[in-house]
This record gives C-alpha cells, structure tokens and sequence, in this order.
C-alpha cells in the first residue's frame, strides 16, 4: 500500500513537472510570436515612412512654361536707319502641380527680350494650383522695339522675315503639403519664342 502512494506522488509530481513545462513553452511561444509581430510591424512602418517619403513627402518643384502663343497684331517699320516693330501676343502659360499638396503662389511678371534688352512683359496674378493638377493661365504680351531701335541686328533679322524673342519668368510660392507642412518653391520659366514677320505666326518656341 505504501509503495501505491508512493509511485501515485512520483506519477503527480511528474504530471505537475510537464504540466510547468508546458506552460513555460507556451509562454515562451506567445513571447516569439509577439516579437514576431513586433518585427513585421516595425518593417511595415519603415516601409511605409519610405514610401511616404518617395512619393507623398517628396515635394517637386512646379513647371512653369508657355503652353500656346500666337500673334495678335504685329506692325513693322524696316527702315535701314531705324528699324522697328509692335506686337502683341495672346498666350497661354501653364503650371504644372505635380505635388501631393496644393501650390499657392504670388503675382508675377514674364519679361520679354531681344538681344538681351527688355522689349516687353506680360502680368500674372497670385493663385493657385491643385493637388497633381495643371492650371492654364491666359496672358496678353505687348511687345515693342523702342528701346532697342539702335541694335544693329533688328534690322538685318527684320529684313530676313523672323525674330526671335526670349520669354523669362518665375512663380514664388508655396506647396502646402496635408495641412501640416510647407515648402517654398520658385519654378522659372526660360523660352525662346521665334516670330515669322512676313506670315504673322509663331514659328516655333521652345521652353527649357
């Protein structure tokens, strides 16, 4: 009888032995399992934030360009002594909002030039852009000779039918990225602009 109760108390200290066991185990199982968890959702994170950070948070800055332009009126005066012209142009300027966040910007001025001097410009107002979208901007450009009538180049360039103007201008702003962040931006626009005198039409233009 005493060796019964004795192999019953060695049968439940082992039942209790692998019981401890088991339960060690299993907390040491649900342990990895939420390090586990832990570990794909700092990856899930990291990647997210880098994603973000390509795509969203990147802030790219706007294209700012001549999108059509044609002649409106134009009068020459090819006198070998003083040679001269007036124009205007009916344009087309387009920004280009590439950005996840909107973009405000401020009036602004497009300078027309030959050979480098000022013949005339034209006016934008302040406004603005939305998320990844483009926005047309129509513009009236008067162009004219009067202060570069003593250039010698106008007058052979007259003589061979075409002019070529150079288009300057810059937007200052702001992209306003999910109400929480904003990053100035200034996108400037460089075109070359070359009349046909003789067919009263843009030839061509070019923006860089």
């Amino acid at each position: 009888m005493a060796e019964k109760d004795q192999q019953e108390q060695v049968t439940a200290n082992s039942d209790v032995e692998y019981a401890m066991v088991d339960s060690e185990e299993l907390r040491h199982k649900k342990r990895m399992r939420r390090l586990g968890y832990a570990a794909a959702f700092t990856v899930f994170l990291t990647a997210t934030v880098l994603a973000l950070s390509l795509t969203v948070m990147h802030i790219k800055n706007p294209n700012f360009r001549f999108r059509t332009v044609e002649i409106e009126d134009l009068s020459l005066s090819s006198s070998n002594t003083t040679p001269s012209f007036s124009m205007r142009f009916e344009a087309e300027v387009a920004v280009k909002n590439m950005n996840f966040g909107r973009f405000e910007y401020d009036k602004s001025v497009i300078s027309m030039s030959y050979g480098g001097k000022k013949v005339g410009e034209a006016f934008i107002s302040n406004g603005e852009v939305k998320v990844r979208s483009t926005k047309v901007i129509k513009v009236t450009v008067e162009v004219t000779s009067n202060n570069i009538s003593s250039n010698s180049n106008l007058a052979s360039d007259m003589k061979l039918g075409f002019l070529t103007l150079t288009g300057r201008g810059r937007l200052d702003g702001k992209v306003y990225l999910m109400k929480l962040f904003k990053k100035k931006k200034s996108p400037q626009m460089d075109c070359t602009i070359k009349a046909n005198l003789e067919n009263k039409v843009i030839q061509e233009w070019k923006c860089y």
